[in-house]
């Protein structure tokens, strides 16, 4: 079965499961196991970090043997033993090589900064606070340099098991921005992205756009030889204002 997932990651420890239990994974594997009458994992598309949104997170998972209830019931089920920051939004039967993440082929995120003067108190959580004037032709000129297949080392963050030969090549199809009526969405779509990837290149633009980082320095923080000689990202955006938006899959 084949979830699709929406949740608000303010209250949480992020996606991925941990000791203690306050993560978006662990919770749903709470629910399925009180739905199923017995132990179920799900497998996500990729993790997201404390306080990181979804509205289509993906996730997949095996039903007991001999199970009979079918993708639509498993919605209500679900949500009846989840709160309410966290929504199965919609279940799918799918093929049995079907995987979340190895079979997903690219990823939407985006990124939302108010500029207002007084953040809304309802917004608090869900954008990056930035009272400050922005250059709107630097900051999208700042996101177009991030388009195409490059080597994004500098953009990524270590979780400390990384192996010595990680790959961090990965083709950024669009990297846009979207003017809001209080502010910014910076929109990325890529085949994949590094561990605090968005946040990174969210980060330096919005640097660059105020002033504070040049264009062709932002520019040389890409496909670096070994040893990074130009430095890495100056700026990881807070967690805030991101939202995974949609995990994209081959069509058929």
């Amino acid at each position: 079965m084949k979830l699709t997932i929406a949740y608000d990651g303010r209250p949480y420890l992020g996606w991925q499961s941990q000791t203690g239990g306050n993560t978006v994974q662990d919770l749903i594997n709470g629910a399925l196991a009180e739905v199923a009458k017995e132990p179920i994992r799900i497998q996500g598309s990729g993790r997201t970090d404390t306080g990181v949104h979804a509205l289509g997170q993906i996730a997949h998972f095996d039903p007991p043997a001999g199970s009979s209830m079918n993708p639509y019931n498993w919605v209500p089920a679900l949500n009846t033993k989840l709160p309410a920051t966290i929504r199965i939004m919609e279940c799918e039967e799918v093929s049995a090589d079907f995987h979340s993440r190895f079979s997903a082929a690219g990823k939407k995120y985006f990124y939302d900064v108010c500029t207002d003067p007084v953040l809304p108190p309802l917004k608090s959580g869900l954008a990056w606070h930035l009272p400050r004037l922005l250059d709107a032709d630097v900051l999208q000129q700042a996101l177009r340099l991030f388009e195409g297949r490059h080597d994004f080392h500098a953009f990524a963050a270590y979780r400390g098991n990384e192996q010595e030969d990680t790959d961090y090549v990965r083709e950024v199809f669009s990297a846009e921005l979207e003017t809001l009526a209080d502010g910014y969405r910076l929109k990325f779509h890529g085949d994949g992205f590094l561990y605090k990837m968005v946040r990174m290149l969210a980060g330096s633009s919005i640097k660059a756009a105020q002033g504070r980082l040049r264009l062709d320095d932002l520019e040389r923080l890409l496909d670096q030889p070994e040893g990074l000689p130009h430095g890495k990202a100056p700026l990881c955006a807070p967690p805030d204002g991101l939202f995974l938006e949609q995990v994209i899959y081959p069509a058929g």
